[in-house]
């Protein structure tokens, strides 16, 4: 252990203390303890052997007995149980510009902010526009700084692939020698989070090396990793790789379903062609020396007797065997969505106007709207109390009246408590027409304790939804540990939808859960979480969730029509 790494110990100890609220002194004196230490001249090691350490300017004995301890056992009892006291994630705060022990401190303390996710999380929320000592401005350049370091993780969202996606395939149109083109990878499977984006192009042979250098010149292109005939790999100016494959007309569609993968997928697809006395590859499938011609992804599943799957299914979850049978599910689509619950307005912590959302959700053709702000619990949030609920609501009658030809409901995204009640009383509750019960806050609660919470929440008779069911923010959070057997259990029971919570930091519901709902009879409803207007267009997402997770127009609240849905929800607005 060198003197740097002593040095950055200490440096920690004093970050800790000052989130700790511990004396100035104190924390000066680890301070300045580090900088004595990396300052050093002498050898750090034959100072404490020679036991002249507390000689050295700004190292006093309590810090020169810690340091000794530290380089003759590789260890600093001291630091160790200082560090139970925080999240290891914590640290990772202080990395961003601007964020000091003192900001660390009060949105761990007053948002329990743990993680660089929650952080960009609540940011989205603007949820840091009102809490002391940081405002507006100060929000904007924590974004800032959280994407920056974002750029060497090696892991995004969704949404990032797909920004990408589309600056990529704008460059392309533009390039007239590509004759298709397409995405590829986890990113047309539409996972949660993916590594890198790949793309797929048709072009003639003599045109590869063409198209190979217009790629390559993409303006966001940082670093040419690899460059041949059929393929080129690149590093973008925010991190991510992109791959582009170069193929024939004759050998896209082959590429396109070799490369959308998954690699489960793709080894029992070729295990099909063998059993056929036929070879399968990214070229195609070859009786013998001759590949059997395909146009399109449809004919290559043909060609081995099954129907058409879909990207988002090719997980070797079933899929094969289903198409084997031609027992498929007719995916949801995004043209399916009816309306929305879960959006937040300038009432809570949205940004825009309930009639702004309303307008929005008329432009978009939608039958119906929900405003659900949040409950008096998420202060943080300007959740609402009564008397608000009452203003609001006085506002939708006005609403429904200036806009008759879309349904505008009355919602609430109340905070389940710690014993499982929903945060108003019935009295509150009933003038909804509908809850979403959400969990916010103490998330690491015990296994055993949070299952009777989400349990009791769910048997409550006004929740009507259950939202972000595990409260994951993907990349940052697990999501909270519960017995999922007894909490779909009493979602069958109590007739509570499970929500798709389409944000892409969240969504959540897991796609690998949605089969298990589906199967339970439990229904789902597909919800942006919006706190701005563009984030109505995050429903894409969750879709892309739901068709990964099997999910049909049937098993979707807000995929029926109005009408069905005051059926189904005994809903009847004036």
């Amino acid at each position: 252990m060198d003197k740097k790494d002593v040095a950055k110990i200490l440096e920690e100890i004093a970050l800790m203390l000052e989130l700790k609220g511990e004396n100035t002194f104190k924390i000066r004196a680890y301070q300045n303890g580090a900088r004595s230490i990396e300052t050093l001249e002498t050898g750090l090691l034959e100072l404490v052997e020679k036991k002249e350490l507390q000689k050295v300017q700004g190292i006093g004995k309590a810090i020169s007995e810690k340091v000794t301890e530290l380089i003759e056992t590789g260890e600093m009892t001291y630091y160790k149980e200082l560090k139970k006291v925080f999240p290891e994630s914590i640290f990772d705060l202080f990395k961003v510009p601007g964020l000091g022990p003192k900001k660390v401190k009060v949105l761990y303390e007053e948002l329990e902010i743990e993680t660089l996710g929650e952080l960009e999380y609540a940011c989205l929320e603007n949820r840091l526009l009102d809490l002391k000592g940081f405002g507006k401005t100060t929000q904007e350049k924590i974004l800032r700084g959280i994407e920056n370091l974002k750029k060497y993780r090696g892991k995004y969202l969704i949404s990032t692939g797909m920004m990408i996606l589309e600056e990529l395939q704008e460059y392309f149109e533009k390039e007239n020698k590509i004759l298709r083109f397409s995405e590829a990878g986890s990113l047309r499977r539409r996972k949660e989070v993916i590594k890198d984006v790949d793309v797929l192009v048709a072009v003639k042979e003599e045109n590869r090396l063409a198209v190979g250098d217009y790629f390559a010149a993409f303006e966001r292109v940082e670093t040419i990793i690899a460059k041949g005939e059929t393929k080129v790999s690149v590093r973008l100016d925010m991190g991510m790789n992109v791959d582009l494959r170069l193929v024939t007309e004759e050998e896209f569609p082959y590429a396109l379903h070799h490369f959308t993968g998954s690699k489960d997928h793709n080894t029992k697809m070729r295990q099909i062609a063998k059993k056929k006395g036929l070879k399968m590859n990214e070229y195609g499938i070859f009786q013998g020396d001759q590949r059997i011609p395909a146009k399109t992804e449809a004919d290559v599943f043909k060609v081995l007797d099954l129907a058409m799957i879909s990207p988002e299914l090719r997980e070797d979850q079933g899929e094969i065997e289903a198409a084997k049978e031609d027992k498929l599910p007719r995916l949801i689509e995004k043209e399916d969505v009816k309306g929305l619950f879960h959006i937040h307005s300038h009432y809570s912590d949205g940004v825009n106007s309930m009639e702004e959302i309303v307008q929005e959700a008329r432009d978009r053709e939608l039958q119906y709207i929900g405003i659900s702000d949040h409950s008096q619990t998420a202060y943080y949030a300007n959740g609402l109390k009564p008397e608000t609920i009452e203003k609001q609501h006085r506002e939708i009658d006005n609403l429904r009246e200036k806009y008759p030809d879309i349904k505008i409901l009355k919602g609430i995204e109340s905070d389940i408590l710690n014993d499982g009640s929903l945060d108003y009383e019935a009295e509150v509750l009933k003038k909804f027409d509908y809850i979403i019960a959400s969990l916010h806050s103490n998330l690491k609660m015990d296994r055993e304790l949070m299952t009777k919470r989400l349990v009791g929440a769910i048997e409550n008779p006004y929740t009507k939804i259950l939202g972000h069911m595990t409260g994951r923010l993907l990349l940052s959070r697990e999501g909270c540990d519960f017995d999922e057997e007894k909490v779909f259990k009493a979602l069958k029971d109590n007739k509570v939808a499970v929500e798709i919570n389409s944000n892409p930091h969240r969504l959540d519901l897991d796609w690998r859960k949605c089969k298990m709902a589906k199967s339970m009879g439990i229904s789902l409803t597909i919800d942006p979480d919006a706190h701005r207007l563009s984030g109505f267009q995050d429903v894409d997402y969750g879709v892309g969730i739901a068709r990964k997770g099997w999910i049909e127009k049937e098993d979707v609240i807000n995929g029926k029509d109005y009408s069905d849905l005051q059926e189904f929800w005994e809903l009847n607005p004036k």
